[in-house]
């Protein structure tokens, strides 16, 4: 077997590989052999089958199989002996006039090469990062929805501002009938609080759906409406008032501070606030580190430059998938993922360069924090080593949850070392000033 290279230009090339009968005739020769021994032919005994009759009837196919399986790995040891970093696949160039009768055979198979290119990641113009900081006006807020959530329900007969209010919506066009509990404050403007206050249970309150909340992703919830028909809903429902309460704030005492945070955790209001503000940076750090990173790899896709095989990437696009495409459909679904396909290289560039690897301490020990994080959620402040590593070991049994953990886990060595090493400028913010800028 002789294998070669034509580069055709730095990103495309050409191996033709050369098969001769002394590759493949003595495997062949064995496989006939033993269909021989066993083949069930009428008119003769079994293994007595003459290796003429064998060969006329399976040959040909025993062949054909043989010398693909031999030409695939030819061609991938090659790749790898070679280090060849290629895009997609090899495609192989047809050979209508391709004759099994002969002794010899010749193959071409067709290259995309990954092009060779640096990262710079001192970028010329600094990149914000954003401290997302919980200001007062938030912490009071938080105080106030802890105290309503702990708080005593006291029943009402009439409806006043600070009611909490359950009924059903009604539309029958619609198919609307959904029980629902809220405060006047989830809806938009005063007009509609207007409505409610003085009105009584058993009393019917009719609703135009436009505008009546601030999102009109809040009628999925309140109406149990789909996605698609919530965006500009514009019809009327009724909303039958079955309880009017108000709620009882509960007080800030030590007993309330022991069911939030555990037994002696929190002991005054001061800490209680101390508490919700690290609480919620925290989670606000989470958000602030995703948009550098969103930020940092729009910047890296473009404005590190190089050329990739388009040509050959298209034609790839056309047969890699389950549905054929043809040619225009191949050139839109490559304009699509070219930014991704960017980013993948890139990424692989950095690991390589900087040597990040995930390893499987790395792993385990991601997995036992986040369930550590999970479990502080339900109340469980303190696992045992014992029962992490249990968990965990569970959790990295499934080759999806490792996939997904593998890929947090290098996003979180990627961000570190864009921190360390990009051009960053940091930028305090409120929470609701960011959501504002960025998410409005």
């Amino acid at each position: 077997m002789n294998i070669t290279r034509e580069n055709i230009d730095a990103l495309n090339a050409v191996v033709k590989v050369d098969i001769a009968k002394e590759d493949y005739s003595d495997k062949v020769e064995k496989i006939l052999t033993d269909y021989r021994k066993s083949a069930n032919i009428p008119g003769f005994r079994k293994g007595h089958v003459p290796m003429t009759m064998v060969k006329k009837q399976y040959g040909k196919a025993v062949l054909v199989d043989e010398v693909n399986k031999l030409l695939q790995d030819a061609l991938n040891k090659y790749l790898t002996e070679e280090k060849l970093d290629v895009l997609g696949n090899p495609l192989p160039k047809a050979q209508d006039n391709l004759d099994w009768d002969a002794d010899s055979f010749s193959f071409e198979f067709e290259l995309g090469l990954a092009p060779e290119f640096e990262v710079e990641l001192k970028t010329k113009t600094p990149i914000t990062q954003y401290n997302i900081v919980a200001d007062k006006k938030m912490i009071d807020n938080q105080v106030e929805h802890i105290r309503k959530q702990y708080g005593k329900l006291i029943s009402q007969d009439t409806v006043s501002k600070d009611s909490e209010i359950t009924g059903v919506f009604v539309n029958e066009e619609k198919n609307i009938n959904n029980k629902a509990t809220f405060t006047l404050d989830k809806f938009k403007g005063k007009a509609t609080e207007k409505q409610f206050v003085g009105a009584k249970v058993g009393d019917v309150v009719t609703l135009s759906t436009k505008g009546l909340f601030e999102d009109d992703h809040d009628l999925m919830h309140f109406l149990k409406v789909p996605h698609d028909d919530a965006h500009g809903l514009d019809i009327d429902v009724n909303f039958t008032i079955n309880e009017v309460n108000t709620r009882e704030l509960a007080d800030l005492d030590q007993e309330l501070f022991d069911k939030l945070f555990g037994k002696g955790v929190v002991t005054t209001v001061t800490e209680l606030k101390d508490k919700i503000k690290a609480d919620s940076e925290k989670q606000f750090a989470q958000q602030g580190d995703q948009k550098l990173l969103n930020d940092v790899t729009e910047y890296l896709v473009e404005n590190t430059k190089f050329d990739l095989p388009a040509s050959f990437l298209q034609r790839w696009m056309q047969t890699a998938g389950e549905d054929h495409m043809d040619a225009d459909q191949a050139k839109e679904e490559y304009e699509k993922s070219e930014k991704s396909m960017r980013y993948q290289l890139i990424e692989g560039k950095l690991i390589e360069d900087h040597k990040l690897q995930v390893t499987f301490d790395d792993l385990k020990d991601f997995a036992k924090q986040m369930i550590k994080v999970q479990m502080a959620q339900f109340g469980q402040m303190d696992p045992s080593d014992e029962e992490l590593d249990t968990i965990a070991s569970r959790i990295l049994s499934n080759k999806e949850e490792v996939k997904r953990l593998s890929e947090q886990l290098m996003s979180q060595k990627l961000l570190n070392l864009y921190k360390k090493e990009v051009n960053v400028k940091v930028k305090e913010m409120t929470y609701d000033d960011f959501v504002k800028e960025f998410y409005s």
